[in-house]
């Protein structure tokens, strides 16, 4: 019986990765990566989408997501601002000349990653070389968003993935886990050590609480600070994958996912608590998307993708046990009512979305990762 149950669970992760790559076919377009399939799917290709898809993707020795992958870069590269800035995404192919939009601050983060991540996956140097300057550009965009001239960069409301909710601004622990990770990939070993430094422990700008990363922070006003002190899921999870976190730090950020059940039913919920009408963050702009109800979307809701970087970060931290476990859950979670979901209800277990290209991109990343049980980012 034991060995039929084990049987079970590698048949329920196998077909999930299985399922995944059939995802990423269906997303894949001649203009890149759509960041959902199906007839109701997102038609644009979306930088952190791509990208964040991509980590995973790439690793499936599949020529046509090779294809997808740079056809992703160059359309994102070819629409860069004067200024330096990438896209947030471009939609709308059917028209003459397509729809861009900017107002976001991680797709020029996720460009440069995706860059490096394509040229270690495929061993080629010619589409880095291609878009050096480019890749430049973006930085030093970048390096302009640092307004309090602290290193940490700098943000406006929703401007990066969670771009309807909640309303989060200045220094974020998503865009600075993202920016750490970049620098490091550039050899700009001195300015992430001193990022690190000013995010982890510098008075009075410090991101860290002693128990996990604030969403954001900004002006003090003597004893009034501007803090969010809800619990970015993505965010802290991208500070351990990509090192930002100490190793304590990184102990201290799963301990308060276990304890809080922020994993359960599925992995994981986006913040914790969600906000509510009670709440010193509630905006009534909320309620023009589904994110003003308590645990539903961006307000609570379980996002399979970031259940991937959940367990990466399980892994990176050599928790094998808890890494499968939460590794089978994502499975049943991806695998359950929509094929691989946008996000999920934790209270109903509903699906929304489906067919979500980094829902099965960082599936795939976690599935492998977990086989070869190290983080392959």
């Amino acid at each position: 019986m034991e060995e039929e149950k084990i049987e079970e669970v590698h048949d329920l992760t196998d077909k999930a990765y299985e399922r995944a790559i059939e995802v990423i076919n269906q997303c894949s377009t001649k203009y890149g990566l759509f960041a959902s399939g199906g007839k109701k799917g997102y038609k644009g290709v979306w930088s952190r989408d791509s990208f964040i898809t991509f980590l995973g993707a790439s690793l499936v020795k599949e020529k046509a997501f090779q294809k997808t992958f740079k056809k992703s870069l160059e359309i994102l590269g070819e629409h860069q601002s004067k200024k330096g800035q990438i896209p947030n995404a471009v939609l709308n192919f059917d028209r003459k000349t397509p729809q861009v939009d900017y107002l976001s601050i991680d797709s020029s983060l996720w460009f440069i990653i995706g860059h490096y991540i394509y040229k270690k996956r495929y061993k080629d140097e010619s589409l880095f070389h291609k878009y050096k300057e480019h890749i430049d550009k973006a930085l030093f965009w970048l390096s302009y968003q640092d307004i309090g001239e602290d290193i940490m960069l700098d943000q406006l409301p929703t401007t990066d993935w969670q771009d309807a909710f909640p309303n989060k601004y200045g220094t974020t622990i998503n865009t600075q886990s993202l920016y750490y990770y970049v620098l490091r990939l550039m050899g700009k070993q001195e300015i992430a050590k001193k990022l690190k430094f000013t995010v982890n422990r510098k008075k009075g700008l410090r991101l860290w609480n002693k128990e996990f990363y604030w969403a954001y922070r900004w002006k003090n006003h003597n004893k009034y600070k501007e803090i969010g002190d809800w619990f970015d899921s993505l965010g802290n999870l991208l500070a351990i994958v990509f090192g930002l976190a100490s190793k304590n730090m990184s102990e201290k950020i799963l301990e308060y996912i276990k304890s809080n059940k922020i994993d359960y039913p599925f992995p994981v919920k986006s913040i914790n608590p969600p906000i509510t009408k009670r709440s010193d963050y509630w905006e009534d702009y909320y309620m023009d998307c589904e994110a003003g109800k308590p645990h539903h979307y961006l307000n609570g809701g379980i996002w399979p993708y970031i259940g991937g970087f959940y367990v990466l970060a399980l892994i990176k931290m050599k928790k094998f046990d808890e890494a499968k476990e939460q590794l089978e859950k994502l499975a049943e979670s991806n695998l359950r009512g929509n094929t691989f979901p946008e996000w999920i209800d934790p209270i109903r277990w509903k699906t929304h979305g489906r067919f979500q290209a980094w829902s099965a991109g960082l599936y795939i990343l976690a599935h492998q990762s977990m086989k070869a049980g190290k983080v392959l980012i």
